[in-house]
Parts: structure tokens; sequence; C-alpha cells
């Protein structure tokens, strides 16, 4: 499976979005900006991403984004499904199957649809903006 550069772009705008939203809404030019993706870009996955109730936008000249729900309560397993689609790794065909097809359709491509869709169900934006921060705090420490 390959994640569309959507997707990844998408998901890298709303852990920004997440960090820099504290103090209110963010304009999308500063996520462009700061993660390096085009604004035209941004602009068709947060369309996408306002249908579907993850962001909501602020009009006006000072306007921008928030988040529509606590990052807390937003599973990357969502982000994918909106951005990607079907979050299946193998498609399984039941029809018209050899006995080598059948077992590995359902002994090997099932678990591992399952796994992924576990994976990307258990963790969190919040998870994501955590792990973040951590990992800022911790690039500016100097140790002699």
């Amino acid at each position: 499976m390959k994640l569309s550069t959507k997707c990844r772009y998408g998901l890298r705008a709303l852990v920004d979005l997440a960090v820099y939203s504290e103090r209110g809404h963010v304009a999308l030019h500063e996520i462009a900006d700061r993660q390096g993706i085009s604004l035209k870009y941004l602009e068709q996955d947060f369309s996408v991403l306002r249908r579907a109730g993850v962001v909501k936008s602020v009009k006006g000249a000072q306007g921008g984004y928030l988040l529509a729900k606590a990052p807390s309560e937003i599973r990357l397993s969502n982000i994918v499904s909106i951005l990607e689609g079907d979050l299946l790794l193998i498609e399984i065909d039941e029809s018209a199957q050899t006995d080598i097809r059948a077992f590995l359709n359902h002994g090997l491509w099932a678990d591992v649809n399952r796994n992924v869709s576990e994976s990307l169900n258990s963790i969190y934006l919040s998870d994501l903006v955590d792990d973040y921060r951590k990992q800022q705090s911790c690039e500016g420490m100097y140790y002699i």
C-alpha cells in the first residue's frame, strides 16, 4: 500500500493545524508555507476535510481553519479514509477461487487488512501532535 500525496500532505497539514491552532484559527497559507506544500493543493484537501467535518473554516479577511473536534477525538483511520478512500491493502475477490487463492485470501490477506485497519484506528491526531512536540523539545537539548 502506498498512501497518496493527497493523504500524506493532508495529514501533515492537520498535524500542523493541531500544533498551531491552540491560540485560534490558522490561515491555510501559513500551513502551506511551514510545510512547503502548494496552497492550491491544501485548499483541495481542506475542502474535502471540511465537508467530512474534520475541520471548520472561519470566513473573512482574518479567516482560517480550526479542527472541528479535539485532536484526541480524531483517529488516523478516519483521516486516511477521508483522503484516501478504502483502507484495504488488498481487495479480496471471493469469486472463482483456487484452493491456494482462498487460503491466502482468508489466511493472510484478511489478516493484513485487519492489522492495517487496527493500527490506523489506534492512533489519534493528538498522539502525533504529542510525539512531534516531544521530538521538538528533545532536539533543542545539547549534552556535553
